[in-house]
Parts: C-alpha cells; structure tokens; sequence
C-alpha cells in the first residue's frame, strides 16, 4: 500500500498521536474495529510494526520507500535510526509542514507539488526532495497562496524546528544544519524500526 485514502482518524486510534496526519481529535482510546475493545496481547513483534507503521503514516511514505531510507542510512556513518529520521526530516514536503505553512503534511505536499514551494529560486515539484544545509525556501509571491499560508502559521502550534531560521517577513526559510532527531514531534523509539528491518534486510 503505498497510499492510503481510508480515515485518518482510525489509524490514530491504532497507533497513537500522528500530528502530521490529521488534526482531528479522537473520541475514543480504544483500537478500531469490532474487537478494539478486547485486550490484545502485544508481542515484540507488533511493538516494532508499531513503531514502523508510525514513521510510514507520519511521513506519509510508501513501505519501499522506507526500505530505501533504511538501506542508505546503513551505508552512512553513525547511528542507523538517527540517520533515517534525519533524512525523513529534511525532505521538502515535512520542511513546509513543519515550518507551519501547512496544517498537515499530506496538505504541504500538495503545496509543493503544485510548484507553490521554491528551493533557491527553484520550483521543486517532488515532496520528497531532499534539502541540505544552507539552502532556502521561500514560498512562491501569489497572493492567494501567501493568504493560505500566512493563515496556517498563525494556527500553527507545535514547536518550531531549531534547524531551520525562518524569515516571517517574505515567508522564507533558511536550511541552517541537519535535523536534529530529538526534536521530533512524535513519540518514536527508531531502534524498534532498525529491528524491524534487521532480518529482512
């Protein structure tokens, strides 16, 4: 499955707080479906799909994309799991949800992918671009997309990125370092993720 277009909110309910997935809130704490009631005997198994499915939805990315980021980070120089997330982080279409000019990442995707987003006065269409340090991003000069994003941002509410300084003045954006993977606004242990995939890599 590499798109879901089911309820969001269901799969909230099964995995917790994804911020970037929707805003709704949920009225209920149990699992869906007939049976989300019952206890359920967690194994180390599902403890580590969990943590998997939770990046999957969060980032809005397929499975064999995320394979993908889990072999390049094994190839890179440090912890694997930290490295993931800090590739995930950096991708274009997260840089516009988390600098709050979208209210959820599927919706700063289609920003980008509308050509709304310029990376050193460059349009970049794909959201999965990936930024480095010391690049800009601003937001393309059209009235009615700045009216949008300037709506957004004084709704937004998480915690602003230390990674990136933001010029509030024209909507732009400085790529100041790597993302720090801390920082993440989502209760993620990656080491379960990196065990996921440890043997079927």
């Amino acid at each position: 499955m590499s798109k879901y277009i089911g309820p969001r909110i269901r799969i909230v309910r099964r995995l917790g707080e994804l911020p970037a997935l929707t805003q709704k809130e949920q009225n209920r704490n149990t699992r869906p479906g007939q049976h989300g009631l019952a206890r359920k005997k967690q194994t180390q198994f599902s403890y580590r799909l969990v943590e998997k499915q939770k990046i999957r939805f969060y980032y809005r990315i397929s499975e064999k994309y995320l394979v993908r980021c889990v072999q390049v980070a094994r190839k890179m120089i440090g912890p694997t799991g930290q490295l993931l997330l800090q590739q995930l982080e950096i991708r274009l279409d997260n840089l516009t949800y988390r600098l709050g000019w979208a209210k959820t990442l599927l919706s700063a995707r289609q920003l980008v992918s509308h050509g709304h987003i310029l990376v050193n006065c460059k349009v970049r269409h794909i959201g999965s671009f990936h930024c480095r340090p010391h690049q800009v991003v601003i937001v393309k000069n059209k009235e009615n997309i700045l009216r949008c994003v300037r709506k957004n941002s004084r709704e937004f509410t998480q915690t602003f990125p230390d990674h990136i300084s933001l010029n509030s003045s024209n909507f732009g954006a400085t790529v100041n370092q790597w993302a720090n993977w801390r920082k993440l606004p989502l209760s993620l242990n990656e080491l379960l993720v990196i065990e996921y995939y440890s043997n079927r890599l």
